[in-house]
This record gives C-alpha cells, structure tokens and sequence, in this order.
C-alpha cells in the first residue's frame, strides 16, 4: 500500500517526507513479468501528480495555448479553435497508412485499428477530415480483442455523429457545440462504459486522433503513443499510462531501466477498468508534410524514436512506413502484436 501511495502521488498526512524511505526498485524486482499488460487504478480513483505539483495527465500542457478561448472554459463551453488554411496545390491531400500484425509469438490480435478519410471539392469548401485510431486490447484469450473492437467501434460512432456530421451541416462555428478535444473526451467515456458492462475482465488503451484541415486533435488512455514526425525531427505527444513511465517521473528509474523492467506492462489508466475515466487531450498543427504516427507497444517496445524516423524518412508512402516498421518489429522477435498508422498531412 505504502508503495501504490508513493507511486501514484499520494500522502499520508502522519508521515513526514525524512520518513519516506521507500526503495522503490528493491521491492519491484521481486516481482515476475505479466504475460501482458495489468491495470492497477489509483488509490480512490486519484490521478498521478506530476514531480513539479501539478497535475498527472501532462498532455493538456501540451495544447497550443492559441487554440485555447479562457473566456470559453469559464462558462464552461469553449468555441472551436479557428481552423488555418493551407494554400494545396490541385490534388493535394491527406495521405495515410496503416498495418496491424499478429506478430511472432501471440495467437491472435487483440489490437484493432481503424481510419476514416473523407475528403471533398465543392462550394461548400470543407476541410479535409480524419479519424483514426489505434487501440491495444488486454485481458483474457478473447476478452482483449473484444474490448479492443468495441472501443474502435464506440469512438468511430460518437465522433462521426457529432464532428463529422456537424461539419455537413456547418454549424462548426457554433458558439454552444463542446470543443472537439470535449467530443473526443466524451467518446472514450462511452467506451469505458461500453466495455466495462460486455466485457467485465476485459480493457484496451486508445490512442485516436481527429484530423479536420491542419490540426490534429489527439485524445489518449494508456500507453499506445502518437509521434509526430517533422523535418526537425519525432516527438513523443503523448504519455504513457504505465507504472515505469511514473517511476521515471518520480526519478526512481531511468528510461533505459524502464526498458528492461519486470513491471515494464503495468498500466494505471485504461478503458474498462473504472467507472469514471481520466482521459488526455492535446492538439498540434500539422505542418506541410509532416507526419503523424499512432501506434500499439508492439511496435515501440522493439524500434526506437530515431529509428521510426529514419525509415519515415526513407519512404515517401505512408503505408511503405507500416510495411517497413512492423517487418522491423517482427525481425526482432515479434512478441506482441503490432500496429502502427500513420498520417501525412499535404503540402
């Protein structure tokens, strides 16, 4: 108990912090390696807090700041953010790709992945939309790819009926429709509750992004990741949900540690573990052929951030990348499934 409170950042009021001797990485290697990942929720339902004091999901500081209206969170709706046009050429548009993989060693998939593209030429001069989605399914042999599918399917429903739809009606601009990272939060939360009542043993992260123009907005449970893949170089925009992610953050382990830890699958957020569900939201501009990368720990377990980039920037077709990165993951050894989408923006 004393280490889940030091864990997940909470305190014990008749202790002082001399008397918070805990070693933590002494009492973790006892433990033996889960077949696949487990969830354990905080204590009381309470969110990690970040080493600095503020708040454990850390995605929200991740939002451009411009996107954001203060007078709009006050009343409690804020108005969508403007969208930013992007001078195309003819026949430019979004381009993507996606692989999911059995793998090497796993007898079935309990990842699923799913992409909608609807792009248009009208005078009614829509934004190019996309809704894509990566979620990594846990559980018993078919509990996982269940919890996994109903998530996809949920989410795909929610999000085209109340962004998508919208769109068609053009009533973006809206003053009482929730933000698109509000809509988006909301759909996991129908997830949740989703699984949990079909599937009681089973749960899944979910990594989704809604792509509408140049911006890309990104909602997150778990430890999938999204990457975000520019001349500069990839950047991780999300945050793992794991037990090894929040030691590094308490500065117990080293990311290279995390690596080879025992517990490296323990997860402390997930759909379908809890009634109410944390869920993190960012948004980015995607600039001229950039790309966008969402994928299960089947992929990232086994090939690096540099390495993810370098084959990006070999191939110049989205789905050339999958390809290329799952037969990676599976020529070193393919424990877990693997599933990888990736989205290029136009230019």
């Amino acid at each position: 108990m004393k280490f889940l409170r030091r864990v997940f950042g909470l305190t014990d009021a008749s202790r002082s912090a001399d008397d918070d001797g805990i070693q933590i990485t002494q009492e973790l290697e006892a433990e033996t390696r889960p077949e696949e990942p487990i969830i354990e929720a905080p204590q009381d339902g309470a969110a990690p807090v970040a080493p600095n004091g503020g708040a454990g999901t850390g995605a929200d500081a991740d939002t451009d700041p411009l996107l954001e209206d203060s007078l709009g969170m006050m009343i409690g709706t804020r108005p969508l953010p403007r969208l930013e046009n992007v001078m195309l050429q003819p026949g430019q548009r979004l381009t993507f790709g996606q692989l999911s993989d059995i793998g090497m060693v796993r007898t079935n998939n309990q990842d699923a992945i799913l992409s909608v593209h609807v792009s248009s030429a009208s005078t009614d001069d829509l934004p190019e939309f996309g809704l894509f989605i990566v979620a990594d399914g846990m559980g018993g042999h078919h509990d996982g790819e269940k919890a996994a599918s109903i998530t996809t399917r949920i989410v795909t429903q929610h999000v085209m009926g109340e962004i998508f739809m919208t769109m068609l009606e053009q009533k973006m601009d809206d003053p009482d429709r929730p933000a698109i990272t509000e809509v988006l939060r909301e759909a996991l939360q129908r997830a949740n509750r989703a699984v949990s009542e079909q599937i009681p043993e089973g749960g899944t992260t979910a990594t989704l992004a809604t792509v509408i123009g140049d911006l890309a907005y990104i909602a997150h449970v778990g430890d999938s990741r999204a990457y975000q893949i520019t001349d500069e170089g990839i950047e991780q925009i999300t945050r793992d949900h794991s037990l090894v992610q929040r030691l590094i953050e308490l500065d117990q382990l080293t990311p290279e540690e995390a690596a080879e830890h025992p517990q490296r699958n323990v997860l402390y957020r997930a759909i379908g573990q809890n009634e109410t569900l944390d869920v993190d939201a960012i948004t980015r501009r995607l600039p001229p052929r950039s790309r966008l990368l969402l994928c299960s720990d089947g992929l990232w377990n086994l090939v690096p951030e540099e390495t993810i980039r370098e084959i990006s920037a070999k191939h110049s077709s989205p789905q050339e990348v999958c390809e290329r990165l799952v037969k990676l993951a599976n020529e070193r050894g393919g424990p877990d499934n693997i599933s990888v989408i990736v989205i290029q923006a136009p230019g």
